[in-house]
């Protein structure tokens, strides 16, 4: 890592979650010369086999573990980007009515000061200029992904104090985090309406019927990163998933001249800036490019 370079932090609660949230953006920075380091909580150990072509699961936590990591260093090399992991197991994904409770030590069930002190530690030897995370809901109920909303807050607000998580490094205070906004209800209707007009078939019509759809409350965006250039980048590493990613699936499902199209960036929201800013933005590193903080 060199001192003289803008460095961005993007923290995911499992591996392929960097590939479908804000990949091409990560992709576009690191071909632009950024330091760009994906940290990846859990290692996805509980997560099912998605993809209908991939064949038998891997058998227990350990052999998933394994496959997941060879999946995840394949996806950081198609986008250009370092990666780190943090060691938590994966809590998995509760379903039932009553919910059962979630598998003792995992991620989500941790004490928040234990969960964040390894992401203190990350930001302090990375040195990040801006952090991305998830907003407070995860982006959707998974476990995982609200503590990962969790220990990133936490880490934004407490790594540049000395008093605070000692032993996990020299602090360092990261100047701007952003909420991903991966799957906004207003891109999927831009695409879908796209497709229609073209006389396609859309992959989004059944869910933006949906009343599930018509519930999820729409963020602000205050910054758009254009980045339709590093789509295939983003494709590549999607496919590098092959256990959760379907490759005749929704995914790759929108013709790639029809999403440059109509939605040729990607999207996020500005939840807290250390340095002077004007909404809206079309940079992640604006009010810290060019200033006395780049360093």
């Amino acid at each position: 890592m060199s001192s003289d370079r803008l460095r961005l932090m993007a923290v995911h609660a499992h591996p392929d979650d960097e590939s479908s949230k804000g990949a091409a953006t990560t992709a576009r920075y690191a071909a632009e010369g950024v330091e760009v380091l994906v940290v990846t909580c859990t290692g996805g150990e509980r997560g099912d086999v998605l993809n209908p072509h991939y064949g038998p699961a891997p058998e227990g936590l350990e052999a998933m573990r394994a496959v997941r990591r060879e999946e995840m260093a394949a996806a950081a090399a198609a986008l250009g980007v370092q990666q780190r992991w943090l060691g938590f197991v994966d809590s998995g994904l509760p379903e039932g009515d009553p919910l059962p409770p979630l598998p003792e030590g995992s991620f989500a069930t941790l004490p928040l000061e234990e969960a964040s002190a390894p992401l203190v530690a990350a930001v302090r030897e990375f040195r990040p200029h801006v952090i991305t995370t998830y907003d407070p809901s995860g982006g959707y109920p998974h476990p995982d992904h609200i503590m990962c909303h969790r220990v990133s807050v936490e880490a934004f607000a407490t790594a540049g104090d000395p008093e605070r998580y000692r032993g996990q490094g020299e602090p360092w205070t990261p100047l701007k985090l952003y909420y991903n906004h991966g799957f906004s209800l207003a891109r999927m209707r831009a695409v879908h309406d796209a497709i229609v007009a073209a006389g396609g078939e859309s992959p989004f019509s059944d869910w933006i019927d949906s009343r599930q759809a018509r519930e999820v409350p729409e963020r602000e965006v205050t910054t758009r990163i254009a980045c339709a250039d590093h789509f295939a980048q983003r494709d590549a590493a999607l496919r590098a998933h092959a256990t959760q990613i379907d490759p005749e699936g929704w995914f790759f499902a929108v013709p790639r001249e029809v999403e440059v199209a109509t939605w040729p960036a990607e999207e996020y929201e500005l939840a807290e800036s250390r340095v002077e800013t004007t909404l809206p933005e079309t940079d992640l590193f604006a009010g810290v490019r060019g200033t006395e903080h780049a360093r």
